[in-house]
């Protein structure tokens, strides 16, 4: 039977690690996403996890830190961006070009006023 304190020492120590982990990962996905970084010194930096993880990881996060926010953000509002462009390619046409266009086919002769104010009324809704 395990003591208070042995579950204690597992769950702080479970903790840290998967902390640690979670560090690891996100120095070596900004290693790679970094584009001002040149090859040779993302070596050095992948070299230096491998032998010395934690020393290293926390030198990175020291000296590397505010940079590490500052691509993070592009990087999320590069997505951000990209996924409202998709949704809007999808979408189709807004409500005002849907209007617009209503208005040219009654301009022209093409639909009735009547068809119209329906356009007009589905493009609204």
């Amino acid at each position: 039977m395990t003591s208070f304190w042995d579950t204690l020492y597992l769950i702080i120590s479970v903790f840290l690690f998967v902390a640690y982990l979670i560090v690891l990962f996100h120095v070596v996905v900004d290693l790679f996403r970094d584009a001002e970084l040149g090859g040779g010194y993302k070596a050095l930096w992948l070299i230096a996890l491998i032998f010395l993880p934690l020393l290293t990881a926390l030198v990175y996060v020291i000296a590397r830190g505010k940079g590490m926010a500052g691509r993070q953000r592009a990087a999320v509002q590069r997505a951000q961006s990209e996924t409202e462009a998709y949704i809007r390619q999808v979408a189709g046409k807004s409500p005002a070009e849907q209007i617009a266009d209503a208005k040219a086919l009654l301009d022209a002769g093409t639909i009735t006023a009547t068809e119209y104010e329906r356009l007009k009324a589905k493009a609204l809704a």
